[in-house]
This record gives C-alpha cells, sequence and structure tokens, in this order.
C-alpha cells in the first residue's frame, strides 16, 4: 500500500521549504521505494526552491542520499531489500547512442521512477533530480541505487551520490590527472575540495586550491592541497604559474562556473594542459576569448557532467577507499541535521559557513 512519510516540499519559486506529508506509491517494474538513512544538502535544491532549474512546482527536495532498500517492483533484479545503496540521478539506459558507443556515463537516457510520488491531497511531486530524498522514504528507479558495503557510514558515503562524486571525477574521470601532475581548483567549496581529494588520489604532487575565503582554503589544505591562493590577495593565474615553475598546470579545474574563473583556469593552465568546468553557470553567463589564444595554447577544454561518472563503477570503489581510509569523506560533512533543519542548512551554504550539512534520518 502506497506510504505516508515526512519530506521537505518547495511549493513556490523563492519561498522558504517546509516539511509536509508526502505519499509514496507502491514500486511499479523497474522501480524501488528506498527508506533514506541521509541527504547532503547540496546547492542544486537552493536552485530548485529558486527556480533556477525549471518551474515544475511543488518539488521534494534532495538527491545526494544513501539508504536501505525496502522494496523492489517487478522485473528488479540488480537490487533487493535490505540492501544498502547510494543513489544516483544518472541511471544509465544501456541503450542510446552513448551507451551503445561504450561511454555509458554519458547517457542520454537515463531512468527515473515512472509513477509520482504525492502531497498528501493527490497533487503530484517533482523529485529534484528525480530522486527527491529529503524525506523518510522515496520512490526511484532500480537502476538509481547503487549496492555499496553497508558497514560504511551513509552521512558520509551519500555524499557521493551528487557533490563529491562531481569533483573526484572532474580530477579523475574528465580531467585524467594522472601521477606527477600539477593540479589547480579554482573554488574551494564541496566540489572543488572534492576535485582536491580526487587530484591526490591520482597521484598529483602540486596541488593548488584557490578561493577568496580564507576558511575555505583551510579546509583545502585539510582535504590535500599543497598550496593555496587567495585570489583577492593579487592575481591567481600569476601565482598558479609561479607555483608551477612558470608554466601553469597541467589541469586547472573551475569549481565556479562564472566567466572570470573560466578565464583563469584557461589562462592557468600549461601548453597543451587541460581546463575542466565543473562549476554549473548559470544560463546568461557567456566567455569572449581571442580564437588565436585558443589555438595557441592547444590542449583541451571540458565539462564535466557528474564528474563523468558511471556510478556502478565509481560508486563501489571510492566507498572501499573510504573504508581504507585513504578518501577522508567524514571531513565533507560539516554538521548533521533532521529535516526541519534544511531552511536554515541553505542559509549556512549560501554564507559559505559549511562543505555540506547533511540530514541524518
Amino acid at each position: 500500500m502506497p506510504q505516508q512519510v515526512r519530506g521537505v516540499v518547495a511549493r513556490a519559486k523563492g519561498q522558504p521549504v517546509s516539511v509536509e506529508t508526502i505519499v509514496v506509491p507502491d514500486p511499479g517494474p523497474g522501480e524501488a521505494v528506498v527508506r533514506v538513512q541521509s541527504c547532503g544538502v547540496c546547492h542544486t535544491d537552493l536552485h530548485y526552491r529558486e527556480g533556477g532549474i525549471n518551474d515544475e512546482f511543488p518539488f521534494l527536495l534532495g538527491h545526494e542520499a544513501a539508504g536501505i532498500v525496502e522494496t523492489v517492483g517487478e522485473g528488479v533484479t540488480d537490487v533487493a531489500p535490505g540492501d544498502f545503496v547510494i543513489l544516483n540521478w544518472r541511471a544509465v539506459c544501456g541503450k542510446c547512442r552513448a551507451c551503445v558507443k561504450g561511454k555509458p556515463w554519458y547517457c542520454f537516457n537515463t531512468h527515473n521512477a515512472a509513477q509520482p510520488m504525492t502531497l498528501a491531497d493527490g497533487t503530484p511531486l517533482s523529485p529534484a533530480l528525480g530522486i527527491g530524498a529529503f524525506a523518510e522514504k522515496t520512490l526511484v528507479h532500480s537502476g538509481q541505487c547503487t549496492k555499496v558495503d553497508p558497514t560504511a557510514s551513509p552521512a558520509a558515503v551519500g555524499l557521493l551520490g551528487c557533490g563529491v562524486m562531481a569533483g573526484i571525477g572532474a580530477a579523475i574521470n574528465t580531467g585524467g590527472v594522472g601521477r606527477g601532475d600539477s593540479v589547480a581548483v579554482i573554488g574551494c567549496g564541496g566540489v572543488g575540495d572534492a576535485a582536491i581529494a580526487g587530484a591526490r588520489l591520482a597521484g598529483a604532487t602540486t596541488i593548488i586550491g584557490v578561493d577568496v575565503d580564507d576558511r575555505k582554503l583551510e579546509w583545502a589544505k585539510g582535504i590535500g592541497a599543497t598550496h593555496t591562493v587567495n585570489a583577492k590577495s593579487g592575481d591567481p593565474v600569476a601565482a598558479i604559474q609561479e607555483l608551477t615553475g612558470g608554466f601553469g598546470a597541467d589541469v586547472v579545474i573551475d569549481a565556479v562556473g562564472r566567466p572570470e574563473t573560466w578565464k583563469q583556469a584557461f589562462y592557468a593552465r600549461d601548453l597543451a594542459g587541460t581546463v575542466v568546468l565543473v562549476g554549473v553557470p548559470t544560463p546568461e553567463l557567456a566567455v569572449e576569448l581571442p580564437l588565436i589564444d585558443f589555438f595557441s595554447r592547444g590542449g583541451a577544454l571540458k565539462s564535466s557532467w557528474y564528474g563523468d561518472c558511471l556510478p556502478s563503477r565509481d560508486f563501489p570503489y571510492l566507498v572501499d577507499l573510504y573504508q581504507q581510509g585513504r578518501l577522508d569523506l567524514d571531513a565533507f560533512v560539516s554538521e548533521t541535521i533532521d529535516l526541519d533543519g534544511v531552511e536554515q542548512a541553505f542559509e549556512r551554504m549560501h554564507r559559505g559557513d559549511v562543505l555540506r550539512s547533511v540530514v541524518v534520518l
């Protein structure tokens, strides 16, 4: 039977969220109901609340989550009740042109649950990124569930569901950081610090964190930055070049997503170096660049979608590294809160006071 649970709902653009009763239907074919144990407060959820994604209100927010599979629908064989899973918002279809080409991390036809969750009065909810996990339980497509080590901390490993995976993947998957490389990361929030962690995992020897907030630069050092640059104190491009023998970094990752930071990334890389854009720009932003500069510097300019990750490959691997003490996911958890604390967590995130607030149920 459908279940009534508590969830965090954004009813109108720019209005505070509220905790309301939502109805979770029984899973249909290919679907699963997951009892949520943790869900990180991601900036994308704030974008939804502000109408920056679309206007399909009301939204059931939350998407960076881990939990226990409770029930599954017909035909589900990849997960079973009792499995501990991290939820992902790119459940690959296996049939689109990207999947057929052997690049499923670019899947153009990802799966979501077919049935809607609703408010108590029957109003359909739009789940954030097809997940909606600021709730005691949520309905997803079974392909959005990735089974991992059940002894891992949900609050820590659930962050792989979005921001931490985006940053680590930007360094390792998209940027191709390798042993001995120099890496600069512009923007040392949750995603940027995850990119620093990814660069460290990949064997980079020089890892430069760039930000305008000294608190964030200290966080970056704790995650693995070997050097930091406060962009308020001078030209960050010149500082990165100075720290890399005058050449620029092999890989520069823009975790902010603004024209000025992207240009800094472009000019702070070495000749034939790589720029990775993982910070999400708003639609009106544009970059103007002399074409000769693009031609003469060579290299690659890339954007990173969800860290170009393949959840079935990357989540278990990274959880194993966490369990071995080689990836400190706990360092990203600034605080744990309950469902009633999400609105205040948005305010702390907006001020830059936290890497991640995590709802724990």
